[in-house]
């Protein structure tokens, strides 16, 4: 399975999932993905309608939420237990979050390169907090990543375990630590 897609304006071979083109900066994205605001409040608008047309029997809701409902005495001897506060993430953390899944899982790429891609200015332009948020929290397994990348240069592109790992620790490359390379390279086969 190709992990690499041309591009809709220019053609150029992009990698499969990205927004924006590298080559020519043009939006990748349909219309549903570049109107995310407009998608869900059609959505909302479909869902109430849905709702409404399945409207039940008041009556009986009214009966329900009027009864008597029993409460738990407390012994003056038991002393309260402070409720503990829910941390609230923000929204922008968890878009960021679920991107990084994505590049993580799908695209395979490394810890370093969906840092770069979610704080893009050509990319997913989050807040740096927001990425580092999500690199904190993202469940990827960075090793095996590199291998999966390993195994795509060497079999589509026909390079050596050197000029692999090579590709994988570039800063204009894959990004990969050291370690999660050598990891790769080693285990090619």
């Amino acid at each position: 399975m190709s992990k690499m897609v041309n591009c809709k304006a220019c053609s150029k071979e992009i990698a499969k999932g990205v927004n924006k083109c590298v080559h020519c900066g043009k939006d990748q994205r349909n219309f549903f993905m570049k109107h995310k605001l407009l998608t869900a409040v059609l959505a909302v608008v479909v869902l109430v309608g849905i709702g409404s047309g399945m409207g039940g029997d008041k009556e009986a809701a009214k009966e329900t939420s009027t009864k008597p409902v029993a409460t738990d005495v407390v012994k003056k001897d038991t002393p309260k237990v402070e409720e503990k506060k829910e941390e609230t993430v923000p929204t922008e953390y968890i878009s960021a979050l679920a991107k990084a899944e994505s590049y993580g899982n799908m695209m395979n790429m490394s810890k370093a390169g969906i840092y770069d891609q979610l704080i893009s200015e050509n990319g997913e332009k989050f807040s740096k907090e927001a990425a580092k948020y999500a690199i904190d929290n993202v469940k990827v397994d960075w090793k095996e990543n590199a291998l999966k990348k390993a195994q795509a240069y060497q079999k589509d592109m026909s390079m050596s375990p050197s000029a692999v790992y090579d590709q994988l620790i570039s800063p204009h490359g894959e990004k990969f630590t050291a370690a999660e390379a050598q990891y790769a390279k080693d285990n090619l086969k």
